[in-house]
């Protein structure tokens, strides 16, 4: 069964939550699509391409860390838990922690789902196109996958790590399958810029003559005149005898459609949920300097953290033992996205060590530095006073200077 095809999305009318099969594609288009869409055909868009890298890279390029709650409510790094050790090091056979999660990443920002399967020599992915998820009567889910052998297998949900964007909780909304229409207006205009640009630039239209011809005539009229609109070579063509040439295409400079085309990656860039100014789009320059900063930062707290949330509470949910659910934490290095410049973190650090909240050598090992002696005391600025008291006087002490002579 094709991955866009029409299936009851909700199991019927309205948000209410049905057994049978769950798709995370629309129940119905109100019209065919200018393109056909599919994965391979829509990762062609480099809007498309640059929108899925962004949230794929950014994700996959952050390190992931393994914290254990104490009985003081403080939270200390455990880098012996099996879990995290498997995650960072090697999920499966086959792939890298990096190419693990960019896996899981592009399914979940395509198809809004991202499955792995749970074994015994660690979590290898699933296509989420090959994957139909269904709803039995009670209550369980069940997940049936396409092998490439066109064998499908039945896999148990206690054996499936399933995270999943917003949708009926049992699957989430497709972006690809959403964004249908948008794409393949896009898709459309850049194939039929592409056919003009292989023709060489010309236009079809019409060649009208002044008097009747016989089918004779018309043929070979229209052989030695069709490279006025066909072809990719430059060639002078006389018309004769009051021929006159009228075209019925687009003209190349229009069917550049260069608004149109702006407003594709922007909507694009919508639907994925990435500002467009971080995808090369170069409209909007007064974007750039100063407010990039803030466009960053705003991508990574709202765009970016929610991925983040979901990742870490699947994770709990499906791969840590409940047992350990009030103990342990396994999550995504949030703040090495936001990791200022190093001025800013010197300073930084320096009001943290005089403020008392961090000492010389915690400073130093965030910098990946050596402890140093002495480094491990808490220190305060001594200049602070309680607010309505006096300061107290120093005494000063005049120390003679041997070579005083007075």
């Amino acid at each position: 069964m094709s991955w866009l095809s029409p299936m009851s999305w909700f199991g019927g009318s309205g948000n209410s939550r049905h057994a049978g099969y769950q798709n995370e594609n629309p129940n119905g288009y109100s019209s065919s699509a200018a393109a056909s869409v599919s994965f391979d055909s829509a990762m062609t868009l480099s809007a498309f391409w640059a929108c899925t890298r962004v949230l794929t890279e950014t994700l996959a390029a952050m390190p992931i860390k393994c914290y254990r709650r104490m009985p003081d409510g403080s939270r200390q790094e455990d880098r012996s838990y099996r879990l995290w050790r498997t995650l960072n090091y090697q999920p499966n056979r086959y792939q890298t922690r990096t190419e693990f999660f960019e896996n899981m990443m592009l399914n979940l920002v395509t198809s809004g789902n991202s499955y792995a399967e749970i074994t015994s020599g660690g979590y290898v992915p699933l296509m989420s196109v090959q994957m139909q998820v269904q709803l039995l009567r009670d209550g369980s889910i069940q997940y049936e996958y396409t092998d490439f052998n066109s064998t499908k297998r039945i896999i148990p949900e206690s054996n499936i790590w399933h995270v999943k964007l917003f949708g009926n909780s049992i699957v989430g909304m497709s972006p690809l399958g959403y964004a249908r229409q948008s794409i393949g207006v896009s898709l459309a205009t850049e194939n039929r810029v592409g056919k003009i640009a292989k023709n060489g630039g010309k236009v079809s239209g019409l060649l009208s003559i002044d008097h009747v011809l016989n089918e004779k005539q018309r043929a070979a009229v229209r052989k030695n005149m069709e490279g006025i609109a066909e072809g990719d070579t430059d060639t002078l063509k006389i018309l004769e005898a009051d021929m006159k040439f009228q075209q019925t295409a687009l003209s190349p400079q229009d069917l550049q459609m260069l608004e149109s085309r702006r407003f594709n990656v922007e909507d694009i860039a919508r639907f994925m949920g990435v500002p467009s100014v971080l995808i090369n789009d170069t409209a909007g320059s007064t974007t750039w300097g100063s407010g990039i900063e803030q466009i960053i930062n705003g991508f990574y707290k709202i765009n970016m953290k929610p991925y983040l949330e979901r990742f870490e509470s699947s994770l709990k949910r499906h791969l840590i033992p409940r047992s350990d659910w009030d103990t342990i934490d396994i999550e995504f290095d949030f703040d090495s996205l936001l990791r200022a410049s190093k001025q800013d973190r010197m300073t930084a650090k320096s009001v943290a060590i005089n403020s008392g909240q961090l000492t010389p050598n915690e400073a130093r090992n965030d910098e990946g530095l050596e402890d140093k002696e002495g480094g491990d005391d808490i220190y305060l600025n001594g200049s602070l006073v309680k607010a309505g008291t006096e300061p107290e006087t120093k005494e000063i002490i005049e120390v003679e200077d041997e070579n005083d002579q007075t």
